[in-house]
């Protein structure tokens, strides 16, 4: 992402449906590094392996901090077959990584706490608008627009993504 702001407002040049990724962890226990560090770890080792699988379908990811103890990625996919072809590939991070989290669980006393959400979105029920800032997010992962270009109004950009 480039830290050099765009004057004025934008939009995300995102076309038709989106798909949002959110995963997270929280660390229930500072003590147990070795429960919750690979956990992290294992997070940005995939979103590593996803930018160099050509055509994985992740448009882009935003790493976010909610707290000392929380820290999540917001992922935008291009679809959900997408998303889940990856999940399932068994020569893929993630298998190896589910299956390292279903041992922690087992013999962990919950250390770590983990979670994702899945949102599918359809054409013309999602709009943004960024203004004098870097792309970042949905704008970030597709692109940004000068906002005219989608309209001038929320509901200008409502209307425009349902049209296609």
């Amino acid at each position: 992402m480039s830290a050099k702001p765009i004057p004025g407002r934008t939009t995300a040049a995102a076309e038709g449906e989106i798909v949002v990724f959110l995963i997270g962890m929280r660390i229930n226990h500072f003590r147990a590094p070795h429960q919750w560090v690979p956990v992290f770890v294992g997070m940005l080792r995939m979103l590593r392996e996803l930018k160099r699988i050509p055509g994985s379908g992740l448009l882009g990811h935003q790493l976010l901090s909610g707290s000392p103890r929380t820290y999540y990625v917001v992922q935008y996919w291009e679809s959900k077959e997408k998303l889940l072809d990856y999940a399932a590939a068994p020569d893929r991070l993630h298998r190896k990584a589910w299956a390292m989290i279903n041992r922690f669980e087992r013999g962990s006393r919950r250390h770590v706490g983990i979670w994702h959400e899945t949102y599918v979105v359809p054409a013309g029920s999602y709009e943004s608008i960024y203004g004098d800032m870097p792309p970042y997010g949905l704008a970030a992962a597709t692109g940004s627009l000068p906002v005219e270009r989608r309209g001038v109004t929320a509901r200008e950009r409502f209307a425009r993504g349902a049209q296609g």
